[in-house]
């Protein structure tokens, strides 16, 4: 549960999905491509987080129909789960079979698809490894993560720089450590995904968060 000053809290992408209950009723956060301002007000949220891949499979709902999106379970055509704890929901929602579009690869696969991509490997090697072509490939990161892999990369990327920087890195070794051609790299990288440079993200710390606010409560899959 997190509660707070209500004011703007610009969310930052890294590829998760959330289930967050909110004036009664669950909200599904889907995987943003750039940050997103919230509006937090003086109501305390609590939402569970799940990492890149794991919510689509169990929503069976394909992610890149959420991209940028904040949409009310019911909306997905699941019962208002507004009374149900968000542990107990994810368990009842994976209880069902998912759908091979969502979940085309096992949770191991997964998880090793995401770490691979997260590491910059080629998207050539990685369809080689799991044995389908670059295309096919292609099209399962996009139901699965919302993205594809070259912007799942990116996203990523991206979250080990800032997890780097807010354990006060400097720049330049985050650069070097996160897999950036060099430092003003890192810096044009950042101003594109939050709208903001690298300094003002740096000095605002405790008004940008890595993902939704209330959704850092718990992780999951």
């Amino acid at each position: 549960m997190i509660d707070g000053p209500p004011g703007p809290v610009r969310v930052l992408p890294d590829g998760c999905m959330d289930l967050i209950r909110m004036s009664g009723h669950v909200v599904v956060a889907g995987p943003d491509t750039t940050a997103f301002l919230s509006q937090r007000d003086r109501e305390p949220l609590v939402g569970l987080r799940f990492r890149p891949g794991a919510l689509p499979r169990l929503l069976r709902v394909p992610a890149a129909e959420l991209v940028n999106t904040r949409t009310p379970l019911r909306d997905l055509g699941f019962a208002d789960e507004g009374r149900r704890s968000l542990s107990d929901l994810a368990l009842a929602l994976a209880s069902d079979e998912p759908t091979t579009e969502t979940a085309p690869w096992s949770l191991g696969q997964l998880r090793q698809i995401t770490s691979r991509l997260a590491t910059g490997a080629a998207v050539a090697d990685v369809a080689r490894q799991i044995g389908w072509s670059s295309r096919t490939l292609q099209r399962q990161c996009r139901a699965v993560y919302g993205y594809g892999p070259a912007q799942l990369r990116r996203i990523l990327r991206f979250r080990r720089a800032m997890e780097l920087l807010e354990q006060g890195t400097p720049a330049a070794a985050v650069a070097a450590a996160a897999g950036y051609a060099d430092q003003p790299h890192l810096h044009r990288e950042v101003r594109d995904l939050t709208g903001m440079p690298l300094t003002a993200l740096r000095q605002g710390n405790g008004q940008n968060r890595s993902t939704e606010t209330p959704s850092g409560s718990m992780t999951v899959a």
